[in-house]
């Protein structure tokens, strides 16, 4: 892989170098390299662009890393990714996009991520998108996830956008059985002319489901947030949405959270904040040595992580 690319990998996937355990890359619309283990496998699809990574059941402390990486200006890529991970089974998955933009024509990646995650598995599902390059032409990112759990099984979802992405409009769907978990922590940055439109739904569907979003996310310059998140709540369960952004320059932001109660045993909550920086807070770290602009950053950074 070329040296810009392993810059990339290191923004969306902690990745210094080639990791452990199963992975596949894949740049420029194309597969880059691959591995597999004795309870991971990757298979490419033989019907349309994309993979299928199949986890065998009761497997455990095993990890994927399957990021993309889209160099080439004027390329639109589309990739569809399955997930079957089997009853039991305990594994980490990092995904994420990256793209470096060196001309005038749009770099687009549209990812599409269905999991099906086994009886009592539990799965840390990680997902980055970041942009960069001296082009002027747009990054865009639309990633859509659907997950599908079944009885006791759990997910736990980063969701970062933090630099770069021009456009993004992003999908997540999750069905809940009984004594299932999802919780999607999202954390998003703007800045500039940059969109950014966020759809969630968690549907907990039987006994003791459980479902939590956490958005927090910060518009500055023009730019524009959307947030639609929406917990459902059809048997005896626990739901929250909360949504906390901070709003500078001339941005907009909307937040639009949603519950929907559709049994007397469900107990869902939303909460949603927008606001600016509290000048005093600023007032303090200046007082410590730092600069207006450096005291806005670690403000910033302190919010969103």
């Amino acid at each position: 892989m070329e040296q810009v690319d392993w810059k990339i990998l290191r923004e969306i996937a902690d990745l210094e170098k080639t990791p452990q355990g199963a992975y596949n890359f894949r740049v420029n619309g194309a597969l880059d390299s691959r591995q597999t283990t004795a309870n991971i496998d990757i298979v490419s699809k033989q019907d349309k662009p994309g993979i299928d990574i199949i986890v065998k059941p009761g497997t455990k402390k095993e990890s994927v890393h399957i990021p993309v990486v889209l160099s080439a200006t004027g390329l639109t890529d589309v990739v569809y990714n399955d997930f079957y991970i089997g009853e039991g089974a305990d594994v980490d998955i990092v995904a994420g996009c990256g793209i470096h933009n060196t001309g005038c024509e749009t770099a687009q990646h549209d990812g599409i991520h269905v999991f099906h995650i086994g009886k009592n598995a539990r799965v840390r599902y990680v997902e980055r998108h970041y942009g960069e390059g001296p082009g002027t032409g747009e990054n865009i990112l639309n990633p859509r996830t659907e997950v599908y759990l079944e009885e006791g099984a759990s997910i736990t979802m980063e969701m970062t956008q933090i630099r770069g992405v021009d456009s993004t409009i992003r999908d997540t769907v999750v069905e809940v059985a009984a004594g299932g978990e999802c919780i999607i922590n999202e954390k998003l940055l703007t800045d500039g002319a940059q969109r950014a439109e966020s759809n969630v739904e968690i549907i907990l569907t039987g006994e003791d489901a459980t479902g939590r979003v956490v958005s927090r996310s910060v518009a500055k310059g023009e730019s524009v947030q959307v947030f639609r998140p929406c917990m459902t709540g059809k048997d005896k369960c626990f739901g929250h949405v909360q949504c906390d952004s901070i709003i500078m320059d001339t941005a907009k932001i909307k937040s639009i959270p949603a519950i929907d109660a559709q049994s007397v045993d469900a107990q869902l909550i939303h909460e949603a904040a927008i606001g600016k920086i509290a000048g005093d807070q600023i007032l303090k770290l200046m007082t410590l040595g730092l600069t207006e602009e450096e005291a806005e950053e670690k403000i910033l950074e302190g919010f969103l992580n």
